[in-house]
Formats: structure tokens, C-alpha cells, sequence
């Protein structure tokens, strides 16, 4: 049969998260129904013996770096629409279908799932932090921080052959307008969060470089910045408590103080894996 979307999975020594991912995407599919491609890139360990065991198609490159394993598991496609996931976030087939569905209304570029956050096992204090950034961050998400965002043909020509960067899933959600992307409510990831605040840290001054990165190449974030009175609002509704709201503030200043003291040109584009979320 014709696959319905083809699925693209960059994958850097990702052996002991994959099989959970691919089996959850291709349970319940017919035959052929999802062109799935993993790039295992970089890796020393079973990654692309796991995935070939899963039924996936593999691309093995010597060279790490997501952009690249984006870049040539895109070339591998069959189809469109095309979904690209992170290895360690969940996704079913049933979601891929309805990120199908909401790619074919007219007008729509880009999708993405509603995220589930999975903080089981997390350190209290990283738990009272995702809680804060999720009530903020949340309603702006959009594609990116989700692990999963999925493309049109016509979408697809605006973002790839995808560029060097640190954050691939921002770049794209700069690449739409509001009105040429959605969040699909009928389709979910399951995404695990930084298990402790040192990764927590970790991943956010990536994030940080990152953005840099694309306002460099003149990708400004959309809406303006969350300000304290935002954080100030969550506690007055009691969406968060006092002691969320302080935890997070003092971690954020950590944050800052980290990314003024990264470096100041073009991040290096590396393949990270945080070790605490698997």
C-alpha cells in the first residue's frame, strides 16, 4: 500500500529508548502504511540493529549531528506528508494519522501533537520547575519543544534542505505564520523532561544558543518575552504555588547567568543526549 506520511528518526546512541518509540509507532498499522527512516548517526551502540529489528528502514552515518541525520533521512522519503520524532519521545500511529488529517486542510503547512509530560522519576525540584514552564510556555509552544512536528509538501520546501542549527524544531515553528501551523488536539507525545536540574540547565542553555542562532539568521521568536509579572499571574490564580514560582525563578537566574557565560559566536552544533530522561 501507499504509505499515508513517511517518519523520519534521527537517532544518536539511542539504543535503550528506539524500540519503545518504533514499537509504539507502528503498533497497530497495515502493512507499509508508515514509511518509517532512522538515522542512526554517530552511534556506538545497537541503534541501527534495534531499529532494523523494528522493521524500520536505516541510514548509518559516521558523522552525529541531528541536522545532518535530518537532511539525509529526508532524503530516504517515500512520501508526504512527513513527520519528524525524537527518538526517546512516544508516538502513536493513531496520532500520525490525525497529524495527517489536520495537514490536509487547506491552508495548513506544519503540526504538531498536544505533549504529555512524563516526569515520572524527576527530582522534586525539577518537577516544581517543568510545572512552571509548562503553565508559560505552554499555550506559545507551538512546533517546537514537542519532539514531533509534521510537515506538508508545501511546508516541507520552506524548511528543508534543513540548515545547520541547534534547534531544529524552533526554526521550523519560525518558519510559519500562526495561521499556517496547528496543534492537533487529537494527537499526542509523550515527551520526558530533564530528570534533574544540572540537565535541566543543560538543556536550556542549549535552547538559549539556539535561539541566538536563529535571530542571527533573521528568525525572530514569535510575541514578545514572558516577563516575572507572567510567573506573578500563575501564582495570583493559583495555577502554580509560591514555592513553584520561586524555585523556578531561582533556577532561571542560574539559567541566564550559564548562557551569558556560554559562548558568545556561533554555537557549535553538537549531538547532545540527555542521560537522565532515558
Amino acid at each position: 500500500m501507499t504509505p499515508v506520511a513517511s517518519v523520519v528518526i534521527p537517532a544518536h546512541n539511542e539504543e535503550a529508548v528506539l524500540s519503545r518509540c518504533l514499537g509504539l509507532l507502528l503498533a497497530g498499522t497495515e502493512p507499509g502504511e508508515l514509511d518509517v527512516v532512522v538515522v542512526a548517526n554517530g552511534c556506538t551502540d545497537g541503534t541501527a540493529r534495534v531499529a532494523r529489528e523494528s522493521g524500520a528502514r536505516v541510514v548509518e552515518t559516521a558523522t552525529p549531528g541531528k541536522a545532518n541525520a535530518l537532511r539525509l533521512g529526508d532524503a530516504e522519503c517515500l512520501t508526504f506528508p512527513r513527520v519528524y520524532l525524537d527518538a526517546d519521545v512516544e508516538l502513536t500511529a493513531a496520532s500520525v494519522r490525525a497529524l495527517v488529517a489536520a495537514l490536509a486542510r487547506p491552508g495548513v503547512l506544519a503540526g504538531s501533537p498536544v505533549p504529555e509530560w512524563d516526569v515520572d522519576g524527576a527530582s522534586r525540584t525539577a518537577r516544581r520547575v517543568h510545572r512552571v514552564h509548562e503553565r508559560l510556555i505552554g499555550p506559545r509552544r507551538a512546533l517546537a519543544g514537542v519532539g514531533v512536528y509534521a510537515l506538508t509538501e508545501a511546508g516541507h520546501a520552506r524548511v528543508f534542505p534543513i540548515p545547520d542549527v541547534v534547534a531544529d524544531d524552533e526554526l521550523v515553528n519560525r518558519s510559519f505564520a500562526p495561521d499556517e501551523r496547528v496543534v492537533v488536539p487529537e494527537a499526542r507525545s509523550v515527551v520526558r523532561p530533564a530528570r534533574t536540574i544540572r540537565a535541566h540547565l543543560r538543556r536550556r542553555v542549549r535552547v538559549r544558543l539556539g535561539n541566538r542562532q536563529l535571530e542571527a539568521m533573521g528568525l525572530p521568536a514569535h510575541g514578545g518575552r514572558l516577563g516575572l509579572g507572567s510567573i506573578v499571574g500563575l501564582v495570583t490564580t493559583r495555577s502554580v504555588s509560591p514555592l513553584d514560582a520561586a524555585t523556578y525563578l531561582a533556577v532561571l537566574l542560574a539559567d541566564r547567568s550559564m548562557s551569558r557565560n556560554a559562548t558568545t559566536g556561533a554555537p557549535q552544533i553538537v549531538w547532545t543526549t540527555d542521560s537522565s530522561s532515558r
